[in-house]
């Protein structure tokens, strides 16, 4: 995860990036739970969706939002959000009788990237990018 840019000092940005460190854990132990047989890999994908969903449910409303009505991340904005339906849309839809693990794994493939893109891509970008009422308006 980013540590350099600053864009953490943002209560947003760090609550973020925190919520996507558990997430990239989680996603560790469902790889693990798949792979190396270390858990149960119905509860893993289980505790991944609870962190996941109200996340990116929290970044599409909020920064996402106001990215997009900024207009200058917006197209960075809706790629993100293609992402996520994509993601959300494996995972959620495991046939728990017979999953299909490979199709699991490369979705956390692309969730990893996706979160990479939001650190050091999307998180350092916003700050420049939005104006200090907009950051008021997402700030808890």
């Amino acid at each position: 995860m980013c540590n350099y840019c600053g864009c953490r000092n943002f209560p947003l940005i760090a609550r973020l990036a925190e919520e996507h460190e558990r997430i990239a854990n989680a996603a560790g132990r469902l790889r693990r739970a798949i792979t190396h047989g270390e858990a149960d890999p119905v509860t893993a994908l289980d505790d991944l969706l609870a962190l996941l969903l109200p996340h990116t449910t929290d970044e599409e409303t909020g920064l996402f939002a106001e990215l997009r009505a900024e207009g200058s991340l917006a197209e960075a904005v809706d790629k993100l959000c293609a992402e996520h339906a994509d993601i959300h849309g494996v995972l959620g839809a495991v046939d728990r009788t017979v999953p299909d693990w490979a199709a699991v794994v490369a979705a956390l493939d692309r969730l990893h990237r996706h979160i990479d893109n939001e650190e050091h891509g999307l998180f350092p970008a916003s700050v420049v990018a939005l104006p200090i009422d907009a950051w008021d308006r997402v700030t808890p």
